[in-house]
């Protein structure tokens, strides 16, 4: 009876652990991509909800440009233990190895990106939902650090390109952040110049 009762929460594990497998893998393989995104937050407070595009490349291993054209320019890059922030022509730059929180926030916003790390359980307790053509996976923060910002983080992979196109992140205060992709390139050479921090 037992036994019974077991199989199908163990199928249902192993289906997990194969899909979450998948999206680890293709991650490793991905050298880079290039894609435009639309990006919706929405204030629970306010009840408002705002939308703004842009361009997103990233590049093995820790290289991620992330570039708002529509309605205002704002652009954030990684590289490395490096991270600038331009907004109105003003420039920062800030060590994420100084920063416990901002290096959390940025290494996550990468893996999110690009579906990295999704099996340590250290980071996060991952349920998944899969068709044949996508794996909905939905990340619970196990982190102290990013459980106090994060409530859950859901990533939409797209099994036929192989990559991540939906990121949305809900925060503890009840806000929420949802981010599509589209026009994806995958593999192509992008200049060091476009990750460049000054």
């Amino acid at each position: 009876m037992l036994i019974a009762v077991l199989m199908p929460l163990l199928a249902k594990a192993d289906v997990a652990a194969d899909a979450l497998a998948e999206i680890s893998a293709a991650a490793q393989q991905m050298k880079s991509f290039e894609c435009n995104f639309v990006q919706t937050k929405t204030l629970k407070l306010l009840g408002d909800k705002m939308t703004s595009k842009g361009r997103l490349c990233y590049r093995q291993p820790d290289k991620l440009r992330w570039e708002y054209t529509s309605p205002y320019s704002y652009t954030f890059i990684i590289n490395g233990g490096k991270v600038q922030i331009n907004k109105g022509g003003r420039n920062d730059v800030i060590d994420a190895d100084k920063n416990k929180v901002f290096k959390e926030v940025a290494r996550i916003m990468l893996n999110s990106v690009v579906g990295k790390s999704l099996t340590d359980s250290r980071e996060f307790a991952a349920t998944v939902q899969s068709t044949a053509d996508i794996h909905v996976v939905t990340l619970l923060p196990q982190k102290k650090d990013m459980k106090h910002m994060f409530s859950k983080i859901v990533l939409r992979y797209d099994r036929r390109q192989k990559m991540v196109v939906g990121v949305e992140m809900h925060e503890r205060k009840g806000d929420s952040t949802v981010i599509d992709m589209t026009n994806v390139v995958k593999d192509k050479t992008i200049a060091d110049s476009v990750f460049t921090v000054k």
